[in-house]
């Protein structure tokens, strides 16, 4: 399965860094060993349900220890018995593009 989630610590108060908490999950996501990149408004995540959930909540604990409230917006592509999907989507469309 292929995961595209963003979290955002959701607060009144400023003096924590939406920045550093943001990157405390991604370097969850990252230390987690299983495919993944990032972008300008997700990251996406690449596993078996269980172990890709695991990263999920994670990433979501690591902020909510900066944050008395968190937001989660996550996509799911679930298709049991593929693999390499994250780049092969991908691959995919760009050979489509190719003239």
């Amino acid at each position: 399965m292929i995961v595209a989630f963003s979290i955002s610590p959701v607060s009144g108060d400023e003096t924590g860094s939406v920045t550093d908490a943001v990157a405390a999950a991604v370097r969850v996501v990252r230390e987690s060993g299983l495919p993944n990149e990032t972008n300008a408004m997700f990251t996406n995540i690449e596993g078996e349900w269980d172990e890709v959930m695991a990263v999920v909540k994670r990433a979501v604990e690591v902020v909510a220890e900066v944050s008395p409230r968190v937001g989660l917006v996550l996509k799911a592509d679930i298709r049991p018995g593929y693999e390499g999907q994250l780049s092969a989507k991908v691959e995919r469309i760009e050979s489509a593009l190719r003239p």
